[in-house]
């Protein structure tokens, strides 16, 4: 393999925490150096870059393939090109399949199937107890053999304390991390919405903030008694960030994640009961949108995932509250996080730091930098790049985007993993 320069690019440094001009020399598919401007790189095969970003690519946790049981929502293989297009390197998988990531063997047949046929990198989250169903923990050291990056049961919150310890206390004896939903089951269960006027204008089943800020507690409690690797999946309201802010500073091994939905839209876009802005939790009142974005900007939210969850139209097409819940987001990631940028809630090396580098970092993953030795995962755009959300063009099979008919800004050109062009617009 030739070595690759990328010259004329601004490169955005989530580790520096910097944006400047340079260029990235790439050998043997890692990175080996960053150049200043002019910098000659002999035998090298010259990628201009037109003066755009060049960024680590986005490592994204959190995302449903629907392989096994579901592939008319979503393969292995629509969810690469979709991330591919998206700027999306790296995406960590969630277990809530049919049937569930529970065990080795279907772990590895997960495994296998990824790297048959996605162009990115994938690895693979299983579940903390079987079937997802609370009352009995997974083979996790087996799991962890078999590739399993971290454990969780997804938006199945495990209602039994007694079995969340003990899964807690194993988890912490191998190394491993969880990931966890929290919200109180008992307030959460059925609701369509956040509770609340809006709520009750529109008639819609409410949950309070509060679900979210006890099932954090909870959470936390027993983090504090057993030691565990704690991740939070998505906070999303201002009430939980107290609580959080406590838990970090006592020291536990806490960090918390939110989805780009929950940063960029809040519960007024649900308008007239409009099922592509249903997710989980349902989106929140505009002001625990802004808590939540500057928790991301001063650290105290570690990182921005997708929550890309495919639904097809017939799952969507329903009244509001039996709608299912979650939106398509991978190739929506970059273009809706950068309206933040537009918007100078946070700059670039900020939003790189949540979307790239923490969730690299948090699950032990070498990508997510620019530093050298790092891989060559890179994500090539033009953050002023307009254009309008048509649906129907997302690679994913499922088209359920809150997005679409919308203006965004900002265009991914080129995607490469370990050096290699993924993608390229057309």
């Amino acid at each position: 393999m030739r070595d690759i320069l990328f010259s004329n690019a601004h490169l955005i440094d989530p580790e520096a925490g910097t944006v400047h001009q340079g260029q990235l020399l790439v050998r043997d598919g890692q990175i080996a150096a960053q150049l200043a401007p002019g910098d000659l790189a002999p035998e090298a095969e010259e990628v201009d870059c037109g003066g755009r970003m060049l960024a680590p690519g986005i490592v994204d946790i959190g995302v449903k393939v629907c392989e096994p049981g579901e592939r008319h929502k979503e393969s292995f293989r629509s969810a690469g090109l979709a991330a591919a297009a998206g700027g999306v390197t790296t995406i960590v998988t969630r277990p809530d399949t049919s049937p569930a990531i529970d065990n080795p063997e279907t772990l590895e047949f997960v495994s296998r199937r990824a790297a048959e046929t996605a162009p990115v990198n994938v690895r693979t989250m299983a579940a903390l107890t079987k079937g997802r169903d609370g009352r009995e923990m997974t083979e996790i050291g087996f799991l962890l053999d078999a590739g399993a990056v971290a454990f969780t049961d997804c938006d199945r919150v495990i209602e039994n304390t007694k079995v969340f310890t003990r899964a807690l206390t194993y988890a912490r004896s191998l190394g491993a991390l969880v990931v966890a939903h929290p919200q109180e089951p008992g307030l959460s269960r059925g609701a369509a919405a956040t509770s609340g006027k809006f709520a009750s204008l529109r008639g819609l089943a409410g949950v309070s903030p509060m679900a979210e800020r006890i099932g954090l507690d909870r959470d936390i409690g027993l983090v504090e008694m057993t030691g565990a690797r704690y991740h939070a999946d998505q906070i999303t309201t201002a009430r939980a960030l107290p609580a959080l802010e406590r838990a970090k500073g006592n020291g536990y091994d806490i960090t918390a994640g939110t989805s780009i939905h929950h940063l960029t839209l809040n519960e007024l876009d649900v308008a007239d009961y409009r099922t592509f802005f249903k997710v989980k939790p349902p989106l929140r009142a505009e002001e625990d949108r802004v808590s939540t974005v500057d928790a991301v900007r001063n650290g105290l939210i570690d990182i921005i995932s997708s929550m890309h969850t495919p639904q097809d139209e017939e799952s969507k097409r329903l009244p509001f509250e039996e709608a299912a819940s979650g939106a398509v987001a991978l190739e929506t990631l970059l273009p809706a996080a950068l309206r933040l940028y537009h918007a100078d809630s946070l700059d670039l090396a900020t939003l790189f730091r949540a979307i790239a580098l923490n969730p690299a970092r948090r699950l032990g993953l070498s990508g997510g930098r620019l530093s050298v030795g790092a891989p060559a995962d890179l994500v090539l755009f033009d953050p002023s790049a307009p254009f309008v959300m048509d649906r129907f063009k997302l690679q994913s099979k499922s088209k359920n985007t809150p997005f679409d008919g919308q203006r965004l800004q900002g265009r991914v050109l080129a995607t490469y993993v370990a050096g290699q062009e993924v993608y390229r617009k057309s």
